[in-house]
């Protein structure tokens, strides 16, 4: 069975950069645009526009962006300013802020979300 890399029915535009899951990237990640991760990020994502975690993705640290959504793992604090998707196989576990959130039947979600 072929993992997800790219959710359509969520990217509005292309995607302006890709994290290849062969790839840990250790730092400070800013952009702008529809960022795809498959790979590993250690620290902070920083992001007006979407941020997308696939299947094989994996973020630990801190995301702000516009729009957030998971497939993968995600051990964070995420302040989301519009909406946070999390969906089926994702498994989230941290503190999450934002004023609207979707999660999908099947994910594992430990921790707290404020909506604000």
């Amino acid at each position: 069975m072929a993992k997800k890399l790219i959710a359509p029915e969520v990217v509005a535009g292309e995607v302006s950069g890709v994290l290849e899951s062969h790839v840990v990237f250790e730092g400070n990640l800013a952009f702008s645009g529809t960022f795809h991760v498959n790979g590993m990020i250690k620290g902070k994502v920083s992001t007006p526009d979407t941020l997308i975690i696939g299947e094989t993705g994996r973020v630990d640290g801190e995301i702000s962006a516009g729009v957030v959504v998971i497939y993968g793992r995600v051990e964070a604090r995420v302040h989301a300013r519009h909406r946070v998707e999390v969906k089926k196989p994702a498994v989230f576990r941290g503190e999450m802020m934002t004023p609207s959130l979707q999660v999908e039947e099947g994910v594992i979600f430990e921790g707290s979300n404020r909506m604000i």
